[in-house]
């Protein structure tokens, strides 16, 4: 059974979800590793949104009450925040619902910024990240790989995206009646990775000539050199810092990277600029909120941004709703025609067999002729192939029992359901 526990911009706050980004890799791991029923584990971590998504057995009757209880646990042990609080704010999607929402999250539409593009290569490395760890199962790589599918076709035919939405250009547009002139703005950025690319487009979109770039792990010469920027070395932040008009932070940094004492400690040097804005676009935070006690210095941090997301553009969010609704009925089909496959292995279990034994007999009757056997073994497949499309039938249109019900009914055959095809409640509380 697949179970995800989702917590968000929409159902939980920046500071529980600054708590639960600390390490995904270690969340990963004691999901996986700490339970025994769980047989796999992806957990999404970005700058709005901590989702672990499970492949579990299920050894009781209240399965997803048993599992839940057991993942918050996890959760709670790795990241230190309470079982409590974690209840009060993780929603739980189970069953076929859960293609539906890691379908939707990848391509844009539950973000802050409906359609942005970096949350399809965040879920894509979070996959990749349990595949390092070991985590993953077949049911978790077909469900992320289709969810790659998805987002790609959804960027693809759809206006979603194709103006380059992101959390990043949403900050820049809120900054943009702070700036009078972009060209002449001087911009330091704190960090290089995929936030720092995609800001990096966004600034020289704008017009912004002038770009520093600095890199707590050490990162910062390759990173400038292959986009002509000015590297700044650890000596020189806390001036370039208060040189600038505008800094951005976007790293994965577990401790601020900025706080008013680095300001306080470059504006000695003798410089200051009389207005200056800081946008944080770090989870964890990177910037200490001591810098708004600085003179001048103006704070943009992910909460902030999201109280300004725009609407959804309707008409393309509602085709990219239509796809992945498309998506998550071939997902469920696959998955229902796979709870099954036991039931039909058995019957052709059950049929071979019996050719077999009456094969046998015939060789010991003395008839040795081989087209004998060829035809009963064309028989046996013709007999089986109605049984086996049919089987496909019933699994989609969610009537597997009956299916097993009159497998036994005729030919005494006993197999029981597989997991995937019981039904549960689609979202709920995470409460045991």
């Amino acid at each position: 059974m697949l179970l995800c526990l989702t917590a968000s911009h929409k159902n939980a706050s920046f500071d529980l979800l600054e708590k639960l980004s600390v390490d995904s890799a270690v969340v990963t791991s004691a999901l996986s590793d700490g339970i025994d029923f769980v047989s796999g584990a992806v957990v999404v971590a970005t700058c709005n949104r901590f989702e672990a998504y499970l492949d579990i057995d299920e050894p009781l009757t209240a399965a997803q009450a048993v599992a839940v209880e057991a993942a918050t646990a996890a959760v709670s042990a790795a990241t230190g925040v309470e079982q409590d609080e974690l209840r009060g704010s993780v929603d739980v999607v189970s069953g076929d619902r859960v293609a539906e929402h890691l379908f939707a999250v990848s391509s844009g539409l539950e973000s802050v910024v409906v359609g942005e593009g970096e949350i399809a290569g965040q879920v894509r490395r979070s996959l990749e990240e349990a595949r390092r760890l070991g985590t993953t199962s077949s049911e978790l790589e077909r469900l992320f790989q289709r969810a790659s599918q998805t987002s790609r076709g959804i960027k693809n035919r759809t206006g979603l995206g194709s103006a380059g939405r992101s959390i990043v250009r949403l900050a820049l547009d809120l900054a943009a009646s702070r700036v009078t002139d972009w060209r002449a703005a001087r911009v330091l950025l704190i960090g290089t990775g995929s936030y720092a690319r995609a800001t990096v487009a966004a600034l020289r979109d704008r017009g912004v000539v002038d770009i520093a770039v600095h890199s707590p792990s050490g990162r910062a010469e390759g990173f400038a050199a292959r986009r002509s920027l000015r590297p700044i070395h650890g000596d020189d932040l806390a001036l370039e810092a208060v040189s600038s008009d505008i800094v951005i932070t976007c790293t994965t940094a577990q401790e601020p990277v900025l706080d008013a004492a680095l300001l306080a400690a470059g504006r000695l040097q003798g410089f200051s600029r009389e207005r200056q804005l800081v946008i944080d676009l770090g989870l964890p935070r990177n910037v200490a909120a001591d810098v708004t006690s600085v003179t001048g210095v103006e704070l943009l941090d992910l909460e902030t941004i999201s109280l300004h997301a725009p609407l959804e553009v309707l008409d393309a969010s509602q085709h990219a709703r239509a796809l992945v609704d498309k998506a998550v009925r071939k997902f469920s089909d696959v998955a229902d025609e796979k709870s099954l496959t036991p039931a039909v292995v058995a019957l052709r279990s059950h049929v071979f067999d019996a050719l077999d034994a009456e094969i046998e007999r015939a060789r010991s009757r003395g008839d040795e002729d081989g087209r004998t056997e060829q035809a009963l073994r064309h028989l046996a497949g013709v007999l089986l192939h109605t049984p086996s499309v049919r089987a496909r039938d019933y699994a989609r249109a969610g009537a597997q029992e009956a299916y097993l019900t009159g497998l036994e009914a005729l030919f005494g055959i006993k197999v029981l359901a597989e997991p995937a095809s019981i039904a549960h409640p689609d979202t709920g509380a995470a409460t045991a």
